[in-house]
């Protein structure tokens, strides 16, 4: 009897979850239906009015955002162009969220139309096969950062690898999946997906994107950003090196109303007097491009994440000024 009832109670419980996972879809679809039958233009519109909301009603996020905000520029600005700062930040993260769901329908000549690349010609190089060298992009979550995933429209002839987090439930995973590898890009989960990304890579002609803009303090490396020591990623350069490929940083400005143009820039020097670069090092020089696009413009980055985690949970520690001789 006792067992009966157990089983019930199980088949209940998976029932509602069923239910919930399927409402949850149904909505998600139909709010994606809404978002993609309108203009790019309304889209934008619509996501910085969300952003303005969110800023008002999402109070931890607002808290993270005003406290990095202050942190890295308290000295230089007013508590009121920090806060201006951070609601612009809301209303960017809108558009770009909006967008993005606008952009997982657009075709490749659409998306041209609201994503421009500036610098593409300095990544392609071929090596003595004629097969097309991989890249290395890794940059942070700067203006349209949801769109890196279309990088393959955006760059001709190179394939755009990234890697991913399966979300739940399945379905909507599954439907995202989609929507994000519309322009034949690879996803790789970054959990089980060694093995897929070392075919990837071996096949040429792959452009890997990563973010370095996440802390990490597992494995990570202590390094300068905006005035305070961060834990830094090592993957960008540990997989460069694996897969023998240069690094690019690009960062993603936004120039309009639902407008948004990547900068790639110059690689950056993998050896020095013929000697390979060391990881710490090449990391110092992604971070010191990361916060340069920061500083050029501060509400363009994803200032509500806490990208100055400590090991101790003590408050980060400052850089110290160089003493002038």
């Amino acid at each position: 009897m006792i067992d009966l009832c157990r089983w019930h109670v199980y088949s209940l419980r998976g029932l509602g979850r069923f239910i919930m996972e399927n409402l949850l879809y149904l909505v998600v679809r139909a709010f994606l239906a809404f978002i993609q039958a309108l203009p790019v233009r309304w889209v934008a519109r619509l996501g910085r009015c969300g952003g303005a909301i969110a800023f008002w009603l999402d109070a931890r996020h607002r808290r993270v955002a005003l406290k990095n905000l202050t942190m890295c520029f308290g000295h230089e600005k007013s508590p009121e162009e920090i806060r201006a700062i951070a609601q612009e930040n809301f209303r960017r993260l809108g558009e770009v969220y909006g967008c993005a769901m606008k952009g997982m329908v657009m075709n490749d000549a659409e998306l041209l139309k609201i994503f421009s690349v500036k610098g593409a010609e300095g990544v392609r190089a071929v090596d003595a096969e004629g097969r097309l060298v991989n890249r290395v992009f890794t940059g942070g979550h700067f203006g349209n950062f949801e769109l890196a995933n279309r990088m393959s429209a955006l760059i001709p002839g190179y394939q755009a690898v990234a890697t991913y987090r399966g979300i739940r439930p399945p379905k909507l995973d599954q439907l995202v999946y989609r929507m994000r590898t519309v322009s034949g890009n690879i996803l790789v989960d970054r959990r089980t997906g060694a093995e897929d990304l070392k075919r990837a890579m071996a096949e040429g002609g792959k452009l890997l994107i990563l973010a370095s803009d996440q802390a990490d303090r597992s494995g990570g490396l202590e390094l300068p950003f905006l005035g305070y020591y961060a834990w830094t990623t090592r993957a960008p350069v540990i997989l460069a090196m694996r897969y023998k490929c240069v690094i690019f940083v690009p960062i993603c400005y936004r120039v309009g109303l639902g407008q948004w143009v990547l900068e790639i820039g110059e690689p950056l020097r993998m050896e020095e007097n013929g000697k390979r670069r060391s990881v710490e090092d090449l990391m110092r020089d992604i971070n010191a491009a990361l916060e340069a696009g920061v500083r050029r413009d501060p509400a363009n980055w994803f200032w509500v994440h806490d990208r100055w985690k400590t090991k101790n949970r003590q408050p980060p520690r400052a850089v110290e000024e160089p003493m002038a001789e």
